[in-house]
């Protein structure tokens, strides 16, 4: 996939767009506390790039443990739609499951990073 991506929540309430960071390449699970819960397969983008076109004021943030991640999800659907990344805060990771024009299953085979034995929480 080349050029902006869309991507929304459930209800249509939250909508982001983003450009791709190495594309499909970037797609990755995580097994960090959180992740394992939620279980989604994330694509990258960057930061800066991120637009919130609709919904910014229907996100809710969530934090813990180092307080660096940021994830954002849907306070009336509840999907969690992107998140700030703690393993390099200027990336977001991006729900696969929440692109437009993604078929979720090609998640099956995603990386896993190990985000329990994490590089940002070594002191």
């Amino acid at each position: 996939m080349s050029g902006r991506s869309q991507a929304s929540c459930h209800c249509g309430a939250v909508r982001i767009s983003f450009e791709m960071v190495d594309g499909l390449d970037s797609l990755r699970r995580c097994d960090c506390s959180i992740c394992r819960r939620k279980y989604p397969a994330a694509v990258s983008g960057r930061v800066d790039d991120l637009v919130i076109e609709r919904g910014e004021d229907n996100l809710g943030l969530y934090q813990f443990g180092t307080m660096t991640a940021r994830h954002q999800f849907c306070k009336t659907c509840g999907v969690h739609v992107f998140h700030q990344r703690r393993s390099n805060p200027e990336e977001i990771g991006v729900n696969v499951a929440c692109v437009e024009g993604l078929d979720p299953r090609i998640a099956g085979d995603a990386e896993w990073v190990d985000g329990v034995v994490h590089p940002s929480d070594v002191v």
